[in-house]
Protein backbone atom coordinates (compact mmCIF):
# COMPACT_ATOMS: atom_id res chain seq x y z
CA UNK A 1 0.00 0.00 0.00
CA UNK A 2 2.64 2.30 0.94
CA UNK A 3 4.58 2.21 -2.45
CA UNK A 4 1.39 2.54 -4.23
CA UNK A 5 0.53 5.49 -2.67
CA UNK A 6 4.34 6.81 -3.29
CA UNK A 7 3.69 6.06 -7.21
CA UNK A 8 0.36 7.73 -6.92
CA UNK A 9 2.23 10.84 -5.44
CA UNK A 10 4.89 10.97 -8.07
CA UNK A 11 2.47 10.99 -11.01
CA UNK A 12 0.43 13.45 -9.11
CA UNK A 13 3.45 15.74 -9.29
CA UNK A 14 4.20 14.72 -12.70
CA UNK A 15 1.35 16.23 -14.33
CA UNK A 16 1.12 19.08 -11.67
CA UNK A 17 4.57 20.26 -12.97
CA UNK A 18 3.89 19.42 -16.24
CA UNK A 19 0.85 21.31 -15.79
CA UNK A 20 2.35 23.94 -14.83
CA UNK A 21 5.59 24.61 -16.62
CA UNK A 22 4.80 23.43 -19.55
CA UNK A 23 0.73 22.88 -21.13
CA UNK A 24 0.09 25.77 -19.81
CA UNK A 25 2.76 28.32 -22.06
CA UNK A 26 2.19 25.94 -24.45
CA UNK A 27 -1.18 27.36 -24.96
CA UNK A 28 0.22 31.53 -24.87
CA UNK A 29 2.24 30.89 -27.76
CA UNK A 30 34.75 14.46 -46.70
CA UNK A 31 35.62 14.56 -43.76
CA UNK A 32 36.43 10.76 -42.88
CA UNK A 33 36.91 10.94 -39.08
CA UNK A 34 33.42 11.99 -38.11
CA UNK A 35 33.62 15.78 -38.97
CA UNK A 36 31.43 15.39 -42.02
CA UNK A 37 30.01 11.47 -43.03
CA UNK A 38 31.85 10.89 -46.70
CA UNK A 39 28.74 8.02 -46.83
CA UNK A 40 25.50 7.84 -46.79
CA UNK A 41 24.18 10.17 -43.60
CA UNK A 42 23.93 8.77 -40.52
CA UNK A 43 20.48 10.60 -40.34
CA UNK A 44 18.55 11.29 -43.09
CA UNK A 45 15.11 12.72 -42.55
CA UNK A 46 12.09 11.81 -44.99
CA UNK A 47 8.30 13.09 -44.61
CA UNK A 48 5.26 14.25 -45.96
CA UNK A 49 5.04 17.60 -46.34
CA UNK A 50 3.40 20.81 -47.82
CA UNK A 51 4.62 22.42 -51.17
CA UNK A 52 5.82 25.33 -48.83
CA UNK A 53 7.37 23.10 -46.81
CA UNK A 54 9.30 20.89 -49.05
CA UNK A 55 10.97 24.52 -50.60
CA UNK A 56 12.14 25.14 -47.46
CA UNK A 57 13.34 21.65 -46.96
CA UNK A 58 15.61 21.78 -50.08
CA UNK A 59 16.63 24.71 -49.80
CA UNK A 60 18.09 24.14 -46.27
CA UNK A 61 19.41 20.74 -47.84
CA UNK A 62 21.00 22.60 -50.44
CA UNK A 63 22.58 24.72 -48.19
CA UNK A 64 23.73 21.90 -46.33
CA UNK A 65 25.42 20.14 -49.47
CA UNK A 66 27.14 23.61 -51.00
CA UNK A 67 28.68 23.67 -47.09
CA UNK A 68 29.74 20.22 -47.14
CA UNK A 69 31.80 20.55 -50.04
CA UNK A 70 33.12 23.51 -49.08
CA UNK A 71 34.42 22.07 -46.24
CA UNK A 72 35.73 18.93 -47.67
CA UNK A 73 37.51 21.27 -50.63
CA UNK A 74 39.29 23.21 -47.62
CA UNK A 75 40.65 20.27 -45.84
CA UNK A 76 41.55 18.48 -49.50
CA UNK A 77 43.58 21.42 -50.89
CA UNK A 78 44.76 22.31 -47.68
CA UNK A 79 43.31 26.37 -47.94
CA UNK A 80 41.61 29.00 -45.91
CA UNK A 81 38.58 31.25 -47.02
CA UNK A 82 38.04 34.92 -45.68
CA UNK A 83 35.28 35.09 -43.92
CA UNK A 84 33.05 37.59 -43.94
CA UNK A 85 33.76 38.92 -40.14
CA UNK A 86 34.50 42.64 -40.43
CA UNK A 87 37.12 42.15 -37.68
CA UNK A 88 40.11 44.61 -37.72
CA UNK A 89 42.16 41.05 -36.70
CA UNK A 90 40.70 38.25 -38.04
CA UNK A 91 41.55 35.04 -36.31
CA UNK A 92 42.68 32.13 -38.56
CA UNK A 93 42.87 28.62 -37.07
CA UNK A 94 46.33 27.47 -37.62
CA UNK A 95 48.92 24.85 -35.76
CA UNK A 96 48.98 21.72 -34.90
CA UNK A 97 45.91 22.31 -32.07
CA UNK A 98 43.81 21.42 -34.54
CA UNK A 99 43.32 18.21 -36.05
CA UNK A 100 42.74 19.82 -39.15
CA UNK A 101 42.84 23.82 -39.25
CA UNK A 102 41.44 23.98 -42.96
CA UNK A 103 38.69 22.23 -42.48
CA UNK A 104 37.93 23.39 -38.88
CA UNK A 105 38.14 26.99 -40.50
CA UNK A 106 35.98 26.46 -43.40
CA UNK A 107 33.22 24.58 -41.00
CA UNK A 108 33.08 27.71 -38.93
CA UNK A 109 32.80 30.09 -41.46
CA UNK A 110 29.96 27.94 -43.17
CA UNK A 111 28.37 28.22 -39.94
CA UNK A 112 28.37 31.88 -39.40
CA UNK A 113 26.95 32.12 -42.94
CA UNK A 114 24.18 29.43 -43.03
CA UNK A 115 23.10 28.61 -39.47
CA UNK A 116 19.70 28.82 -37.44
CA UNK A 117 18.55 28.03 -34.74
CA UNK A 118 15.28 28.12 -33.23
CA UNK A 119 14.29 27.68 -29.45
CA UNK A 120 10.77 26.46 -28.89
CA UNK A 121 8.71 29.25 -26.76
CA UNK A 122 7.02 26.50 -24.92
CA UNK A 123 7.61 26.07 -21.16
CA UNK A 124 7.92 29.15 -18.29
CA UNK A 125 10.59 29.89 -15.97
CA UNK A 126 12.72 28.78 -13.84
CA UNK A 127 12.51 25.36 -15.76
CA UNK A 128 12.45 26.63 -19.55
CA UNK A 129 14.38 29.81 -20.98
CA UNK A 130 16.87 29.66 -17.76
CA UNK A 131 19.54 28.58 -16.29
CA UNK A 132 22.81 28.89 -13.72
CA UNK A 133 24.89 32.05 -14.49
CA UNK A 134 27.18 30.89 -11.77
CA UNK A 135 29.83 27.89 -10.36
CA UNK A 136 30.15 24.97 -12.01
CA UNK A 137 26.85 24.83 -14.09
CA UNK A 138 27.33 28.22 -15.57
CA UNK A 139 27.90 26.55 -19.28
CA UNK A 140 24.84 25.20 -18.99
CA UNK A 141 22.59 29.13 -17.85
CA UNK A 142 24.80 31.34 -20.16
CA UNK A 143 24.26 29.19 -23.44
CA UNK A 144 20.34 29.03 -22.41
CA UNK A 145 20.67 32.75 -21.88
CA UNK A 146 22.59 33.55 -25.02
CA UNK A 147 19.96 31.85 -27.19
CA UNK A 148 17.32 33.49 -25.08
CA UNK A 149 19.21 36.90 -25.92
CA UNK A 150 18.08 38.27 -29.12
CA UNK A 151 21.98 38.96 -29.56
CA UNK A 152 23.06 35.85 -31.41
CA UNK A 153 23.37 35.76 -34.60
CA UNK A 154 22.03 32.20 -35.07
CA UNK A 155 19.34 32.14 -33.91
CA UNK A 156 15.87 33.09 -35.81
CA UNK A 157 12.38 33.78 -34.80
CA UNK A 158 11.18 31.86 -38.31
CA UNK A 159 11.43 28.11 -37.33
CA UNK A 160 10.62 27.44 -41.39
CA UNK A 161 14.39 28.54 -41.84
CA UNK A 162 15.92 26.88 -39.21
CA UNK A 163 18.61 24.40 -39.38
CA UNK A 164 18.30 23.25 -35.74
CA UNK A 165 15.26 23.33 -32.75
CA UNK A 166 17.10 23.74 -29.09
CA UNK A 167 15.25 22.57 -25.85
CA UNK A 168 15.84 25.16 -23.53
CA UNK A 169 14.94 23.23 -20.54
CA UNK A 170 17.46 23.70 -17.65
CA UNK A 171 18.38 20.07 -15.92
CA UNK A 172 19.59 22.31 -13.00
CA UNK A 173 17.08 24.06 -12.22
CA UNK A 174 14.63 20.74 -12.30
CA UNK A 175 16.65 19.77 -9.74
CA UNK A 176 16.97 22.52 -7.83
CA UNK A 177 13.15 23.15 -8.15
CA UNK A 178 11.47 19.79 -7.92
CA UNK A 179 13.33 17.31 -7.20
CA UNK A 180 15.57 18.49 -4.25
CA UNK A 181 12.31 20.29 -2.44
CA UNK A 182 10.55 16.65 -3.17
CA UNK A 183 13.68 13.74 -2.84
CA UNK A 184 10.81 11.07 -2.86
CA UNK A 185 10.94 11.52 -6.99
CA UNK A 186 13.23 9.67 -8.34
CA UNK A 187 15.89 10.96 -11.04
CA UNK A 188 13.99 8.73 -13.17
CA UNK A 189 11.50 11.39 -13.65
CA UNK A 190 13.59 13.64 -15.23
CA UNK A 191 13.04 11.55 -18.74
CA UNK A 192 9.05 11.61 -17.88
CA UNK A 193 9.41 15.18 -17.96
CA UNK A 194 11.02 15.93 -21.33
CA UNK A 195 9.50 13.41 -22.65
CA UNK A 196 5.92 15.72 -21.86
CA UNK A 197 7.80 18.78 -23.13
CA UNK A 198 8.59 16.39 -26.28
CA UNK A 199 5.05 15.51 -26.70
CA UNK A 200 3.78 19.30 -26.36
CA UNK A 201 6.15 20.60 -28.62
CA UNK A 202 6.09 17.56 -31.48
CA UNK A 203 1.86 18.45 -31.03
CA UNK A 204 1.70 21.67 -31.77
CA UNK A 205 4.75 21.56 -34.43
CA UNK A 206 5.77 19.40 -37.13
CA UNK A 207 9.16 19.97 -36.44
CA UNK A 208 10.78 16.99 -34.00
CA UNK A 209 8.09 13.98 -35.96
CA UNK A 210 10.08 15.07 -39.33
CA UNK A 211 13.07 14.34 -38.02
CA UNK A 212 12.92 12.02 -35.26
CA UNK A 213 14.24 14.37 -33.68
CA UNK A 214 17.53 14.39 -35.21
CA UNK A 215 17.77 18.33 -35.75
CA UNK A 216 17.03 18.52 -32.21
CA UNK A 217 19.40 19.70 -29.21
CA UNK A 218 19.74 20.36 -25.67
CA UNK A 219 22.20 21.35 -23.08
CA UNK A 220 23.02 20.25 -19.83
CA UNK A 221 26.04 20.75 -17.38
CA UNK A 222 24.40 19.01 -14.49
CA UNK A 223 26.02 15.19 -13.59
CA UNK A 224 22.01 13.46 -14.07
CA UNK A 225 21.86 15.28 -17.85
CA UNK A 226 22.57 11.48 -19.89
CA UNK A 227 19.39 10.51 -17.76
CA UNK A 228 17.32 12.57 -19.75
CA UNK A 229 17.20 9.73 -22.32
CA UNK A 230 19.11 6.67 -20.43
CA UNK A 231 16.64 6.19 -17.41
CA UNK A 232 14.72 4.36 -20.03
CA UNK A 233 14.93 2.63 -23.31
CA UNK A 234 12.93 4.80 -25.69
CA UNK A 235 13.06 5.14 -29.12
CA UNK A 236 11.89 8.48 -29.02
CA UNK A 237 15.70 9.72 -27.78
CA UNK A 238 17.40 7.74 -30.34
CA UNK A 239 18.45 10.89 -32.57
CA UNK A 240 18.65 13.69 -30.02
CA UNK A 241 22.02 15.59 -30.09
CA UNK A 242 23.01 16.14 -26.12
CA UNK A 243 25.52 18.57 -25.46
CA UNK A 244 26.76 17.54 -21.68
CA UNK A 245 29.69 18.19 -19.39
CA UNK A 246 29.49 14.44 -18.32
CA UNK A 247 30.22 12.98 -21.42
CA UNK A 248 31.10 9.36 -20.03
CA UNK A 249 30.97 7.10 -22.98
CA UNK A 250 30.46 4.56 -20.04
CA UNK A 251 27.45 5.84 -19.13
CA UNK A 252 25.85 6.02 -22.49
CA UNK A 253 27.89 8.84 -23.86
CA UNK A 254 27.50 8.87 -27.86
CA UNK A 255 30.27 10.80 -29.58
CA UNK A 256 28.97 10.50 -33.00
CA UNK A 257 25.52 12.05 -32.17
CA UNK A 258 26.50 13.59 -28.25
CA UNK A 259 28.94 16.85 -28.01
CA UNK A 260 30.75 17.61 -24.91
CA UNK A 261 30.04 21.12 -23.08
CA UNK A 262 33.02 22.22 -20.89
CA UNK A 263 32.84 22.59 -17.47
CA UNK A 264 33.75 26.41 -16.07
CA UNK A 265 33.44 27.27 -12.54
CA UNK A 266 32.63 30.93 -12.41
CA UNK A 267 31.73 33.21 -9.58
CA UNK A 268 28.10 34.75 -10.19
CA UNK A 269 28.26 38.16 -12.17
CA UNK A 270 31.52 36.85 -13.35
CA UNK A 271 32.71 35.95 -16.69
CA UNK A 272 36.04 34.17 -15.43
CA UNK A 273 38.89 35.05 -17.98
CA UNK A 274 41.83 36.09 -16.08
CA UNK A 275 45.04 37.36 -18.32
CA UNK A 276 47.41 35.18 -16.26
CA UNK A 277 48.72 32.70 -18.57
CA UNK A 278 52.25 34.54 -19.47
CA UNK A 279 53.63 33.53 -16.55
CA UNK A 280 57.55 33.20 -17.73
CA UNK A 281 58.09 29.39 -17.55
CA UNK A 282 61.30 30.43 -15.06
CA UNK A 283 58.55 31.35 -12.48
CA UNK A 284 57.15 27.98 -12.59
CA UNK A 285 59.07 25.99 -10.10
CA UNK A 286 56.16 23.20 -9.29
CA UNK A 287 55.85 20.14 -11.73
CA UNK A 288 52.40 19.21 -11.04
CA UNK A 289 50.23 20.78 -8.46
CA UNK A 290 46.38 19.60 -7.41
CA UNK A 291 44.12 21.51 -4.36
CA UNK A 292 40.29 19.80 -4.36
CA UNK A 293 37.91 17.37 -1.77
CA UNK A 294 38.26 13.84 -1.89
CA UNK A 295 35.72 12.69 -3.54
CA UNK A 296 35.27 9.87 -6.71
CA UNK A 297 37.42 7.14 -7.38
CA UNK A 298 40.33 8.71 -9.30
CA UNK A 299 40.90 11.45 -6.33
CA UNK A 300 41.12 8.69 -3.92
CA UNK A 301 43.78 6.87 -6.16
CA UNK A 302 45.50 10.34 -6.35
CA UNK A 303 45.58 10.86 -3.21
CA UNK A 304 46.40 7.54 -1.70
CA UNK A 305 49.59 8.00 -3.66
CA UNK A 306 50.77 11.80 -3.84
CA UNK A 307 48.55 13.85 -1.44
CA UNK A 308 51.48 15.62 1.25
CA UNK A 309 53.77 13.00 0.32
CA UNK A 310 56.19 14.86 -2.71
CA UNK A 311 57.92 18.51 -3.38
CA UNK A 312 57.34 18.20 -6.90
CA UNK A 313 53.68 16.46 -7.64
CA UNK A 314 52.17 19.02 -4.84
CA UNK A 315 48.83 17.58 -4.01
CA UNK A 316 46.24 19.29 -1.49
CA UNK A 317 43.01 17.82 -0.37
CA UNK A 318 43.17 21.28 1.63
CA UNK A 319 45.13 24.59 1.39
CA UNK A 320 47.08 25.16 4.24
CA UNK A 321 47.34 28.91 4.85
CA UNK A 322 48.71 31.41 3.14
CA UNK A 323 48.48 29.63 0.28
CA UNK A 324 46.63 30.96 -2.54
CA UNK A 325 44.85 27.94 -5.35
CA UNK A 326 45.45 30.24 -8.13
CA UNK A 327 48.87 31.05 -7.27
CA UNK A 328 49.74 28.01 -7.04
CA UNK A 329 48.44 26.58 -10.54
CA UNK A 330 50.79 29.78 -11.99
CA UNK A 331 53.72 28.38 -10.38
CA UNK A 332 52.69 25.10 -11.70
CA UNK A 333 54.43 23.21 -15.23
CA UNK A 334 51.21 20.62 -15.25
CA UNK A 335 47.93 21.21 -13.38
CA UNK A 336 46.48 18.02 -12.38
CA UNK A 337 42.66 17.23 -13.58
CA UNK A 338 41.25 14.69 -11.97
CA UNK A 339 37.39 13.64 -12.34
CA UNK A 340 35.42 13.76 -9.86
CA UNK A 341 32.39 11.69 -8.73
CA UNK A 342 31.84 12.36 -13.03
CA UNK A 343 34.28 12.59 -15.88
CA UNK A 344 33.60 16.64 -16.42
CA UNK A 345 36.55 18.71 -14.38
CA UNK A 346 36.36 22.51 -14.11
CA UNK A 347 40.20 22.06 -13.60
CA UNK A 348 41.21 21.50 -17.19
CA UNK A 349 39.23 25.41 -18.23
CA UNK A 350 41.06 26.42 -15.07
CA UNK A 351 44.39 25.12 -15.97
CA UNK A 352 43.98 26.59 -19.57
CA UNK A 353 43.36 30.13 -18.27
CA UNK A 354 46.58 30.09 -16.23
CA UNK A 355 48.53 29.41 -18.84
CA UNK A 356 49.15 25.54 -17.10
CA UNK A 357 49.38 22.47 -19.12
CA UNK A 358 46.32 20.18 -18.08
CA UNK A 359 46.85 16.47 -16.92
CA UNK A 360 44.00 15.18 -17.46
CA UNK A 361 43.04 11.89 -14.70
CA UNK A 362 40.34 10.39 -16.43
CA UNK A 363 38.78 7.39 -17.98
CA UNK A 364 36.00 7.20 -20.36
CA UNK A 365 35.77 10.90 -21.31
CA UNK A 366 35.23 12.64 -24.35
CA UNK A 367 37.08 16.06 -24.35
CA UNK A 368 35.53 19.26 -25.23
CA UNK A 369 35.52 20.18 -29.01
CA UNK A 370 37.37 16.97 -29.66
CA UNK A 371 36.20 16.70 -33.26
CA UNK A 372 38.47 19.84 -34.34
CA UNK A 373 40.54 19.87 -31.43
CA UNK A 374 43.98 17.84 -31.22
CA UNK A 375 44.06 17.86 -27.33
CA UNK A 376 47.61 15.48 -27.31
CA UNK A 377 49.26 18.55 -28.51
CA UNK A 378 48.49 20.88 -25.67
CA UNK A 379 47.51 18.42 -22.62
CA UNK A 380 49.05 15.14 -21.22
CA UNK A 381 46.45 12.24 -20.58
CA UNK A 382 47.36 9.67 -17.84
CA UNK A 383 44.40 7.23 -17.03
CA UNK A 384 43.61 6.27 -13.37
CA UNK A 385 45.24 3.07 -13.27
CA UNK A 386 48.88 4.82 -14.23
CA UNK A 387 48.54 7.67 -11.86
CA UNK A 388 51.10 5.94 -9.52
CA UNK A 389 53.32 6.96 -12.62
CA UNK A 390 52.57 10.94 -12.85
CA UNK A 391 55.79 11.66 -11.86
CA UNK A 392 57.69 9.96 -14.16
CA UNK A 393 55.53 10.15 -17.12
CA UNK A 394 56.01 14.60 -16.25
CA UNK A 395 59.64 14.45 -15.82
CA UNK A 396 60.10 12.40 -19.06
CA UNK A 397 58.77 15.21 -21.16
CA UNK A 398 61.64 17.54 -22.12
CA UNK A 399 62.57 21.12 -21.50
CA UNK A 400 61.68 21.70 -25.41
CA UNK A 401 58.58 19.53 -25.86
CA UNK A 402 56.92 21.53 -22.78
CA UNK A 403 57.69 24.99 -24.17
CA UNK A 404 55.84 23.68 -26.91
CA UNK A 405 52.44 22.10 -25.24
CA UNK A 406 52.64 25.37 -22.86
CA UNK A 407 52.43 27.67 -26.01
CA UNK A 408 50.00 26.09 -27.50
CA UNK A 409 47.83 26.29 -24.45
CA UNK A 410 47.80 29.63 -24.50
CA UNK A 411 47.07 29.44 -28.35
CA UNK A 412 43.52 27.44 -27.36
CA UNK A 413 42.73 29.94 -24.47
CA UNK A 414 40.72 31.93 -26.75
CA UNK A 415 38.24 29.20 -27.61
CA UNK A 416 37.22 28.53 -23.42
CA UNK A 417 37.35 32.22 -23.13
CA UNK A 418 33.32 33.17 -22.01
CA UNK A 419 32.38 36.19 -23.47
CA UNK A 420 28.54 37.84 -23.31
CA UNK A 421 27.37 38.58 -25.52
CA UNK A 422 29.68 35.80 -27.40
CA UNK A 423 32.02 36.73 -29.56
CA UNK A 424 33.76 34.38 -32.99
CA UNK A 425 35.34 31.51 -31.54
CA UNK A 426 35.06 31.79 -28.00
CA UNK A 427 33.52 28.90 -25.39
CA UNK A 428 29.92 29.53 -26.59
CA UNK A 429 29.97 29.28 -30.14
CA UNK A 430 32.57 26.44 -30.05
CA UNK A 431 29.89 24.70 -28.16
CA UNK A 432 27.26 25.32 -31.04
CA UNK A 433 29.83 24.34 -33.62
CA UNK A 434 29.52 20.41 -32.90
CA UNK A 435 25.60 20.65 -33.18
CA UNK A 436 26.33 22.64 -36.49
CA UNK A 437 28.63 19.73 -37.85
CA UNK A 438 26.35 16.84 -36.68
CA UNK A 439 23.21 18.92 -38.36
CA UNK A 440 25.48 18.56 -41.30
CA UNK A 441 25.36 14.48 -41.15
CA UNK A 442 21.96 15.07 -41.45
CA UNK A 443 20.45 14.74 -45.08
CA UNK A 444 16.84 16.38 -46.09
CA UNK A 445 14.50 14.68 -47.99
CA UNK A 446 10.74 14.86 -48.80
CA UNK A 447 7.88 14.31 -50.63
CA UNK A 448 4.45 16.55 -51.01
CA UNK A 449 1.73 15.55 -48.62
CA UNK A 450 -1.66 15.23 -49.34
Amino acid sequence: MAAAASLKKLFLLFALFSTVFISQSSQTHGYSNGFISTSSYPTTISSKSTNHEQNELNRIEEGLKRARYAIRRAARKRNLTNSDSKEKDEFVSRGSIYINPYAFHQSYIEMEKRLKVWTYKEGQQPLFHDGPLGYVYSTEGHFIDEMESGLSPFTTQNPDEAHLFFLPFSVVNIKRFILAPNPSIPWTWLQLFVEDYIKVVSDKYPFWNRSSGADHFMVSCHDRGTQISSAFPRELFKNLIRVLCNANTSEGFHPIRDATLPEVNLKHGELGHPQLGNQPTTNRPILAFFAGRAHGYGRSVLFSYWKDKDDEVRVYESLPKPLNYTNLMTQSKFCLCPSGYEVASPRIVEAIYVGCVPVILSDHYVLPFSDVLNWSQFSIQIPVQRIPEIKVILKNISAVEYLKMQSRVLQVKRHFILNRPAQRFDLLHMVLHPVWLRSLNIGFTSEVGG
